[in-house]
């Protein structure tokens, strides 16, 4: 595959390779983290469910886990997801219809920076899911989720970060800077994608960090939850 063109803005990168990647997208996901992000994506449902919501928005809805998570298991709910990229959004569709999710859950391509199909404190809850860090601004984006949200709403985000360990952290990134490109490239054939995924996590700002942008966009009592040693966090935040 070509290199993606430099002169690319992140977005129009982060679209494409992920338009690239879709159809294995899935596969290779579950593969690589051994089914350890669906365990922690039913524990992203649990935060969401408490709060007894009834329109959720999950932002970089990808090929849909988490929503059709969210669709069986918090009654009556109803999920708008919505993503950058078109190719995701064509998978997520087909697990929707096969599960016959559709009147419980609506796609729109759109940028979580921009989300002009959703009205002002028109959400009860918001969902992120492994896509923050591919923001290109990520105050901007969370701003405008807070934006969306009710007062009182709550936004859950799930995402990965590097652990404090330093044992752990040395396994981690054997694993994802040596084994993760070449197993990625041999089954997407797109090895580039997979070396900007664990690169992402790499650049995106330490647990306590993202706490203070969360806080710092007007979300309030904002919770942190180590996952696995580190490996990834869920920060429950309330608007």
């Amino acid at each position: 595959m070509k290199p993606y063109n430099q002169e690319q803005t992140k977005k129009e990168q982060v679209e494409e390779m992920f338009d690239n990647i879709a159809p294995t997208y899935d596969r290779l996901n579950h593969i690589m983290s051994l089914n350890i992000d669906r365990i922690w994506r039913r524990r992203v449902m649990r935060i969401i469910r408490r709060a007894k919501p009834q329109r959720i928005m999950d932002v970089a809805t990808g090929t849909g886990d988490l929503a059709i998570a969210m669709a069986r298991k918090v009654n009556e709910a109803h999920i708008l997801g919505v993503d950058l990229s078109e190719e995701m959004l064509s998978e997520a569709r087909k697990k929707i219809k096969r599960l016959e999710l559709e009147k419980r859950i609506t796609l729109e391509k759109g940028d979580a920076e921009n989300l002009t199909m959703v009205a002002s404190e028109s959400v009860d809850a918001a969902t992120v899911a492994f896509g923050v860090r591919n923001f290109e601004n990520i105050e901007r984006g969370l701003s405008e989720i807070y934006r969306t949200l009710r007062p009182g709403g709550k936004l859950v985000v799930l995402e990965f970060s590097m652990p404090k360990n330093r044992l752990v952290r040395w396994v981690y990134r054997q694993y994802a800077h040596r084994l993760l490109p070449r197993i990625g490239g041999m089954i997407s054939k797109d090895k580039q994608a997979y070396t900007y995924l664990p690169d992402s996590v790499e650049e995106f700002p330490a647990p306590e960090r993202f706490a203070e942008i969360l806080k710092g966009v007007g979300f309030k009592s904002v919770k942190l939850s180590s996952q696995s040693f580190g490996i990834a966090y869920i920060y429950d935040a309330t608007k």
